[in-house]
């Protein structure tokens, strides 16, 4: 694990018992590799970033005010070459993505300015892999908002980042078709979920967590998903979670067959569970997270007026009291004005 050698530690690196071998932000040395072959540490489960990378990454968030999409339109170009390259050589890269990938996905999460960050991560053109991206960063958000530990966060990035690796097998005609698939068609694309699988089953050194995410993410609570129709618990956490994040990035994003959707029509979606029954606590969390970050923002309605969100109705939150120049409105009772979009 030569290459190993002068990346930075993104995290810090543990016996089973609990002891630190390496902190966090350690430039490794050949001394290190050695110290955690004596303790039997998997290399695979080694997070890095290189020095430089990390700097101009930082000098980046400091410095320029649109960071998040800096950071993301870099991700994407990132996982575009390296799923073309999985595609090309049958074989995932763990260790490239690892330590490239994954740290520019989990630094994009970080960033203060919610909103800025839900629109860097929409999709707007080339949707595979800012997919692939956004998911990833919706997911790491979620996983904070959880409270889970660092260590499950970084499965979850991994995971979520890799959750559509197997549509690389899937035809382009059939991911990038306009209209409706017809019903072979969506038999053929629903085994990207085998596919990915399969393919991440058979990486060494991928936390099989990893590969369930693949398989798992369209699974539903009430059975109705796929490929296997798991009910609730059957389901993996990580898996439910990125299938919240899927599908909001999904309804958020422009896609080959449909155009983004106005924000509170993602939220009611959601919430009503037209994409599938999904785990309820997870929908609460992250909305709640969302919607609260609303107050003060500056909001499209749908009848074209600009204003800005003055006060959250606790029994009726996706219809706040909103401030136009210098009238209230509230659309709780305003029931035909909705929020059509959050401005940045």
């Amino acid at each position: 694990m030569k290459e190993l050698t002068g990346k930075m530690l993104k995290y810090d690196v543990t016996t089973s018992y609990g002891l630190v071998l390496a902190p966090s932000l350690t430039v490794l040395t050949a001394e290190h590799l050695d110290l955690f072959r004596q303790h039997r540490i998997d290399f695979m489960d080694i997070i890095t970033t290189n020095p430089q990378e990390q700097l101009e990454q930082e000098l980046v968030v400091a410095d320029t005010q649109d960071s998040s999409e800096i950071l993301v339109q870099q991700a994407s170009q990132l996982a575009k070459k390296i799923f073309e390259q999985i595609e090309s050589e049958n074989k995932i890269p763990l260790l490239e993505i690892k330590s490239q990938l994954i740290p520019i996905v989990q630094q994009a999460a970080e960033h203060p300015d919610l909103f800025e960050l839900l629109e860097a991560v929409k999709a707007k053109d080339e949707y595979t892999h800012q997919h692939n991206v956004g998911v990833g960063v919706l997911s790491t958000l979620i996983g904070k908002w959880l409270k889970m530990d660092d260590k499950e966060i970084a499965l979850l990035t991994l995971a979520a980042t890799l959750h559509d690796v197997g549509k690389i097998k899937i035809s382009q005609d059939i991911l990038q078709k306009p209209g409706k698939l017809t019903k072979d068609e969506f038999n053929t694309m629903k085994q990207h979920t085998i596919r990915g699988y399969n393919m991440l089953r058979e990486t060494v050194g991928v936390n099989y967590r990893v590969s369930l995410v693949a398989l798992q993410h369209h699974e539903r609570a009430d059975g109705s998903g796929y490929p296997m129709g798991l009910k609730d618990s059957q389901i993996d956490r990580l898996s439910r979670i990125v299938a919240v994040a899927d599908v909001f990035h999904a309804m958020s994003s422009n896609r080959p067959y449909h155009d983004m959707m106005p924000f509170y029509e993602v939220v009611r979606q959601m919430r009503a569970g037209l994409f599938g029954e999904l785990d309820p606590h997870i929908v609460s969390v992250f909305l709640r997270n969302i919607i609260r970050s609303l107050v003060g923002r500056k909001v499209k309605l749908t009848d074209g007026r600009w204003a800005e969100v003055v006060y959250i109705n606790p029994t009726d939150d996706t219809n706040p009291l909103v401030r136009v120049d210098e009238a209230f409105v509230d659309l709780s009772r305003e029931r035909h004005i909705h929020i059509k979009e959050v401005v940045v």
